[in-house]
């Protein structure tokens, strides 16, 4: 499955990586949303992804924190 090897990989980066990786996934959100607005996105489904995958890494930014 994507996810669990998408999942293994975030958690062997450390938090400046992940913050990092959370800054491209939001660019790439913004990327997505404009294409949408201006009728140019395919996959509209990616967007839904792409939120998905900000939450996870901000799931374990904070989780890092904590430790």
């Amino acid at each position: 499955m994507k996810t669990k090897k998408y999942l293994e990989d975030l958690n062997s980066k450390n938090s400046a990586e992940l913050s990092n990786e959370l800054v491209a996934a939001k660019n790439e959100l913004f990327n997505l949303r404009f294409q949408n607005a201006t009728n140019q996105l395919d996959n509209t489904a990616r967007i839904k992804e792409v939120r998905k995958n900000i939450a996870r890494i901000q799931t374990l930014i904070k989780q890092k924190e904590m430790k």
